[in-house]
């Protein structure tokens, strides 16, 4: 079974960091550098059925539906993932530890099986590296220590909300 992990530290605290990765509001900023998915209807509460929505393209529709199974706020996040109607769902994790610098967050995407889902994880694991090591550092950059974007912020969304 293949897997995406990636473990990224932002020199921000976790109430930044937590905010920036669960605001419905500001996840399109930072998977911008991805293909600028909005999380339609989520809420980071256990049971809470939500979508990823993003430009479709050839093989895919643009919508990946997910729910919430597990909530600790500032600490963890985890939710179902299927990118396909039909599809067994993945299962996504979002950690996030202080260190003494900031928040340590690891991404943590299981459940690929076989060979398209092999070639599946190679090519969500590039987006998502792209995203954690790019849009999420420029979208801390433009929070305030609450975690609420900054109202002179040059952040463009790549899609309407």
């Amino acid at each position: 079974m293949s897997e995406i992990h990636i473990v990224r530290d932002y020199p921000h605290s976790p109430v930044k960091v937590w905010r920036a990765m669960t605001d419905p509001d500001l996840i399109p900023y930072w998977t911008s550098t991805g293909k600028g998915a909005r999380a339609v209807g989520f809420q980071p509460v256990a049971g809470n059925r939500f979508q990823f929505v993003a430009k479709p393209m050839p093989g895919w529709r643009g919508i990946v539906d997910c729910e919430v199974l597990e909530v600790r706020e500032r600490e963890l996040l985890r939710y179902t993932w299927i990118g396909a109607p039909g599809e067994t769902p993945s299962h996504v994790r979002y950690q996030l530890e202080p260190t003494p610098t900031g928040t340590r967050f690891t991404y943590h995407h299981t459940g690929f099986t076989g060979i398209g889902g092999f070639a599946m994880a190679k090519l969500l694991g590039s987006v998502r590296t792209r995203m954690l090591t790019v849009g999420v550092p420029a979208l801390l950059a433009e929070l305030d220590e609450t975690g609420a974007l900054r109202p002179d912020t040059t952040l463009r969304l790549t899609q309407p909300r």
